[in-house]
């Protein structure tokens, strides 16, 4: 699947969140959001870069930005994510994987030297006006939120 590059308006969603509510793009009309794309609840990476951006969340937000997680993990695995975690912010499902294809984050990636096809642990900045800011592949999920911060000029 082809990347979303900077300067394109980002690929309308409407996905079922945690809750079992729906969460769209244009919710954050106005505002910049951060969408990051893991492969599954509750593994350890995916684990450490949802709690980094928990805690990361109120700074985020100062700076003016939203988060958003979204995986191919149906909503109630994510509830007990959110749960186990105290997670503070939304977490999608895409099980059909048609969001992530559609910003590049689902494809061919190699794993332990193999190439397999999953989940691309990505990031990607929608700003107020609906068009990508930055967008980030192949991310690694310990150190990433610190790493985006200070590429944000948050510190």
């Amino acid at each position: 699947m082809p990347r979303v590059e900077t300067g394109q308006t980002a690929p309308a969603f409407t996905l079922t969140d945690h809750t079992g509510g729906t969460v769209s793009l244009s919710d954050f009309s106005g505002r910049s959001l951060i969408v990051f794309f893991y492969p599954a609840a509750m593994t350890p990476g995916c684990t450490k870069e949802a709690c980094d951006f928990r805690d990361s969340l109120v700074r985020l937000q100062k700076a003016g930005y939203d988060v958003v997680g979204i995986s191919p993990d149906k909503p109630e695995k994510l509830a007990a994510f959110v749960q186990k975690e105290s997670l503070t912010y939304p977490l999608l499902s895409d099980t059909d994987r048609a969001v992530m294809n559609a910003y590049g984050a689902y494809g061919e990636k190699t794993l332990y030297g193999k190439k397999v096809t999953g989940v691309i642990r990505s990031t990607i900045i929608i700003g107020p006006d609906g068009t990508i800011t930055v967008a980030k592949y192949n991310i690694k999920a310990t150190g990433h939120v610190a790493s985006l911060s200070k590429a944000l000029g948050l510190g």
